[in-house]
């Protein structure tokens, strides 16, 4: 009989590698709290299943499923797919005060959460750039070093 390895677990960091790796708008949103402009980002509109993760770290945020149109103009979520990822900070620029959230790892501005989201789940809305996200396709998430979150698809699909 033969011990099975345990995988190594992902970690998750800025690194300047992965800066290096950012284009323009990308930098522009994550590393400067920018704000791309609305309907403009790559997965306002998009709707494959799978996980969105931090462009700089990597780690994990939001799932498609937790996906909806708020007609906002910006990927919209109704909560992270692991609460610990997604900081908050309160934001009082533009003559505003709103909660930005930050990716823990990455430090990587991701957008902002309200209070005007689907009440039947929850009530929040995670409003969040696209240029801070990369989507990792469902079919892709074991090559992608993402495989522990395959169960959560199956068991949502098969609902």
């Amino acid at each position: 009989m033969t011990a099975e390895t345990k995988p190594e677990r992902k970690t998750y960091a800025k690194t300047e590698e992965a800066l290096a790796r950012l284009t323009p708008e990308q930098y522009r949103v994550t590393q400067r709290d920018g704000t791309e402009r609305p309907y403009t980002g790559e997965f306002w509109d998009h709707h494959e299943t799978g996980l969105y993760v931090d462009v700089v770290s990597g780690e994990p945020l939001f799932t498609s499923f937790d996906k909806f149109d708020s007609h906002c103009g910006w990927p919209s979520f109704t909560k992270p797919v692991v609460d610990a990822n997604v900081t908050e900070w309160r934001d009082t620029s533009h003559g505003m005060v709103r909660v930005e959230v930050r990716s823990k790892h990455g430090d990587s501005h991701l957008g902002h959460v309200f209070t005007d989201g689907p009440r039947d789940r929850g009530g929040l809305r995670y409003c969040i750039n696209s240029a801070s996200l990369r989507f990792i396709p469902m079919d892709r998430l074991e090559a992608e070093g993402y495989g522990e979150f395959r169960a959560l698809f199956e068991t949502e699909e098969g609902k």
